[in-house]
């Protein structure tokens, strides 16, 4: 029996040409609902970046598992793990010696630097308002739960080494999100499960990029959205159509 639902945004709840939640996966989550399952967000953005969404979660599990906390008044927090100054000092200097667009989000606010054309794109393409912009020392001030490096991938395996206690789960051509290392959306379905009394088997979860992964591993039932790389789906349980062809509702319906 299904007993909760985890939910990626970009490419799985929102679609990359609407931008919106489609009337299929509305419909969806009436019948998850109607069926007693509990329903969470599982992102790499920060709360900051979660944009209004037509149906409700009772978690949220945000940038790549780094803060997880319950949707109630008090904003309960059941996992928060930042990157470690050291390593987010490493990438500050890295950065600013290539001249790379980066950007930064604390618990609750995000910074950027060093904006350049790819950044723009980015922002246009998830279509998310440009943080503020400051020197790119200004991020030595705050604890960082997810840098954002917009760099090609060849880059990846050396800032990676540059930053021990950190990983890098990329799940766009153009950037890679920066976590701590341990930290994934699997992490934090651990908590929201554990806190929840719901086994691992009890779970499905849905999602399209390569920080999703772990979370398709973890869950009972992971499930890759159509329009997901090939090297994602080979991690999934199923594979639905894609997001503009109501995904979510297709599979919901084979499984419940």
């Amino acid at each position: 029996m299904i007993k909760a639902a985890f939910f990626d945004i970009d490419g799985t709840l929102l679609s990359f040409n609407t931008h919106r939640v489609s009337p299929g996966t509305v419909r969806a989550f009436e019948r998850l609902h109607a069926a007693g399952v509990r329903t969470f967000i599982s992102s790499g953005r920060p709360m900051v970046l979660i944009p209004h969404i037509p149906v409700s979660f009772e978690a949220y599990i945000t940038m790549n598992g780094g803060l997880v906390f319950l949707n109630d008044s008090k904003r309960t927090t059941l996992v928060s793990n930042p990157i470690p100054d050291g390593d987010r000092d490493a990438w500050i200097d890295f950065a600013r010696q290539h001249n790379l667009c980066t950007m930064t989000f604390t618990a609750d606010s995000m910074m950027a630097s060093q904006i350049n054309e790819v950044g723009n794109a980015l922002r246009n393409q998830l279509e998310f308002q440009m943080p503020p912009v400051v020197d790119i020392d200004n991020f030595r001030n705050n604890t960082a739960y997810q840098l954002i490096a917009i760099m090609p991938a060849e880059l990846d395996t050396h800032v990676g080494a540059l930053m021990p206690h950190c990983r890098l789960p990329r799940w766009h051509p153009a950037f890679t999100d920066i976590v701590a290392a341990g930290n994934s959306k699997a992490v934090g379905m651990d908590a929201i499960c554990r806190h929840y009394g719901i086994r691992q088997e009890e779970t499905i979860a849905f999602g399209d990029g390569g920080n999703d992964i772990e979370m398709l591993q973890w869950a009972g039932i992971g499930i890759a959205m159509g329009n997901a790389d090939d090297s994602v789906k080979r991690h999934a349980d199923l594979v639905t159509t894609d997001v503009d062809h109501e995904g979510i509702e297709h599979a919901i319906k084979q499984i419940l």
